[in-house]
């Protein structure tokens, strides 16, 4: 499965931006997904996860109230709406594919990464 992320770019703070990630075949619609992030020396981290339904999210405490995954599974695409940004948001995002139908958070639960989108937040 090979995955494209898009829609990140340079925003103010208090913007929002609407990442998305497209599979290139339907497995990843039987699967739990995920968004995780990288800054600048820092470890990726947990952002955001869906089960393959799309009926249970979980959110990094970070970005609860703030970030809303979604998917469609009719367009291989799963979605994070990023709302109210700050320049602690910047990192790289990457979209991934679980290992299992579920939501999960655990980044050794993923198989499939895309190449990610950076995302600038500026004060």
């Amino acid at each position: 499965v090979q995955l494209q992320a898009s829609g990140g770019g340079l925003v103010q703070a208090g913007d929002s931006l609407r990442l998305s990630c497209t599979a290139s075949r339907r497995t990843s619609s039987n699967n739990g997904m995920g968004w995780f992030r990288q800054g600048p020396g820092k470890e990726r981290e947990f952002v955001a996860t869906i089960n393959w339904r799309g009926g249970s999210t979980y959110y990094a405490d970070s970005v609860k109230g703030r970030f809303t995954i979604s998917r469609d599974n009719a367009k291989n695409t799963l979605y994070l709406q990023m709302n109210s940004l700050k320049p602690e948001d910047t990192a790289v995002y990457y979209c991934s594919v679980a290992r299992f139908a579920s939501s999960t958070q655990r980044i050794a639960d993923y198989q499939y990464w895309g190449q990610g989108t950076q995302v600038t937040v500026s004060s």
